[in-house]
């Protein structure tokens, strides 16, 4: 079978499609024919060595497709922790490397049936980045009717699935975005206000748009271009989520800054914590699941690229020349 391979770090060149042995399920895996695989930022921080890895490996974290073979363990009693998974279940996953693939052998217990409702390329668009928007509005700062948040990269595949989560409930949203086009995206996704940050002071218009008053709640994923000016637009005692790092890392501060703005939260968190139970996994899939089947939650997966073109949907991903959701399609 044919894989993405990275056998020395670098930049989009370094990804091999290559032949590779087809997986066999060991103690409580499953093998998966997999047809849909997510392409994200922490494939780039992987492929670059920024979040150190083994070489060499298969990359990729998110996936969706069909149970082709089940191994020893697999296939007891139902509800059993999500072993009762059989050969013919559509399913998805995510934080499991080795998703650029046509097959791949994940742990039985880390992954969610697909419902009729929705497809598998919708279920591997959800996972990752819906997953993630989901704890960051429902648990890490629960946002509630009235709250104000900042979202930077409104148009992106996290940004777009945030804004309407943080609308579901009850949320003004305020996101920032570098194109008009984005702007749009970002406006029917249910964005209050857009920020053009390429020529708008962001911070500024927080402010202005917010009274002074700052908002609950912000979330970047942009990190080291965005991180002072994003403390500076909370209000006192709110929560800073840095999800993210795509203009790079942060420079270390002194946390002094923190209580100097009104006893402020900062967070570094990462989405396999906000999963760690069965329970957490089934109940924010099963949410997000719900809302795709019913409309709530809409899906941008326009973009997608061949398994060989991994290079090609790395370097459209990290140009941002893309929107919502990037796919691999073995």
């Amino acid at each position: 079978m044919k894989a993405i391979r990275v056998h020395e770090l670098g930049g989009p060149d370094v990804l091999r499609y290559e032949d590779v042995p087809e997986p066999t399920p060991k103690q409580g895996e499953i093998v998966v024919k997999i047809e849909a695989a997510g392409v994200n930022f922490i494939d780039i921080y992987q492929r670059t060595g920024l979040y150190k890895l083994a070489l060499p490996f298969t990359l990729g974290q998110e996936a969706a497709g069909t149970v082709v073979a089940v191994g020893p363990g697999v296939g007891g009693v139902a509800g059993a922790g999500g072993t009762d998974v059989k050969v013919g279940d559509r399913v998805a996953w995510t934080s499991i490397l080795g998703a650029y693939a046509e097959m791949s052998a994940v742990p039985a217990d880390r992954v969610v049936r697909v419902p009729a409702s929705i497809t598998t390329k919708q279920a591997a668009a959800a996972m990752l980045q819906g997953m993630t928007a989901h704890y960051l509005a429902c648990t890490l700062a629960p946002l509630k009717f009235g709250d104000a948040c900042l979202i930077h990269a409104g148009a992106g595949g996290v940004g777009l699935l945030l804004t309407q989560i943080a609308k579901l409930r009850g949320a003004r949203v305020i996101t920032t975005v570098s194109t008009d086009e984005k702007a749009k995206l970002s406006r029917e996704a249910g964005a209050d206000h857009v920020i053009p940050y390429t020529s708008q002071d962001f911070e500024e218009a927080v402010k202005l748009l917010t009274g002074g008053r700052g908002v609950q709640a912000v979330f970047d994923s942009v990190g080291q271009t965005t991180f002072l000016k994003s403390l500076n637009c909370l209000a006192p005692r709110g929560m800073m989520a840095l999800f993210g790092q795509s203009s790079g890392p942060v420079a270390p501060f002194d946390p002094q800054l923190l209580a100097q703005r009104g006893s402020l939260f900062l967070t570094r968190p990462s989405l396999p914590a906000y999963t760690s139970t069965r329970a957490e996994l089934e109940q924010r899939a099963n949410d997000l699941f719900g809302w795709i089947a019913a409309r709530q939650l809409k899906l941008r997966t326009e973009f997608e690229f061949p398994l060989k073109d991994a290079a090609k949907a790395h370097e459209a991903l990290a140009g941002r020349k893309t929107t919502g959701k990037v796919l691999l399609i073995p």
